[in-house]
């Protein structure tokens, strides 16, 4: 059994024991996965919403208060001629999260359900969510550019909204439910073919 922590792999080790190098617990599977899985999505889904209505910042000149969401920074860097910026705020800041939105409650719902439709794909599709995962600070990285880009000198007063810490809560929400789920969900009750090979 293998540590989750360490790394470090014990033959006879049994559900519950403590990792002899490092005291975690060990598991063969991931403990309660699909119900941390599904609360972490639920409440992600819920921020996604505010993350994407409220302003992410509030700009505050003499001349009033401009209060900017995700999408308005998209339409407003299309406008201005900045197409690449445009393009990339509106895919780190709306389409990736979305999209792993969509992909973790496929995975969380066929597992659940036992399904064997395309199990190859889907593990690629975890794949591709856990490499996407890394890069998730990204869109706060974005949100900080969108912010800075915006900023008008000493005579503006910029501050977050409650947009920016909704996106905030999506991102780390995500990247939760990406690690409670547990990928040998995707193959249970799979029945493998005998093979001579197998008989001998």
């Amino acid at each position: 059994m293998a540590c989750p922590h360490c790394a470090a792999v014990w033959e006879g080790a049994r559900d519950g024991d403590a990792c002899g190098r490092c005291g975690t617990r060990l598991h063969t599977r991931k403990p309660d996965s699909l119900n941390r899985t599904w609360a972490f999505l639920i409440a992600a889904c819920m921020m996604y919403i505010p993350a994407n209505l409220l302003p992410v910042m509030i700009t505050r000149t003499l001349f009033g208060a401009q209060y900017d969401t995700i999408l308005s920074g998209v339409i407003y860097f299309w406008v201005s001629g900045a197409y690449g910026l445009a393009a990339i705020v509106f895919i780190a800041s709306f389409l990736v999260p979305l999209f792993k939105l969509t992909v973790l409650i496929l995975l969380a719902v066929l597992a659940q359900r036992g399904s064997d439709w395309r199990r190859p794909e889907r593990a690629r599709l975890y794949h591709i969510v856990e490499i996407i995962g890394r890069w998730s600070m990204l869109d706060i990285f974005v949100v900080a550019l969108l912010a800075s880009l915006v900023r008008a000198g000493a005579l503006a007063t910029i501050i977050p909204g409650g947009g920016a810490m909704a996106f905030g809560a999506v991102v780390v929400l995500t990247m939760m439910a990406s690690l409670s789920f547990d990928p040998r969900l995707l193959w249970d009750s799979l029945e493998l073919p005998e093979s001579n090979d197998a008989r001998h």
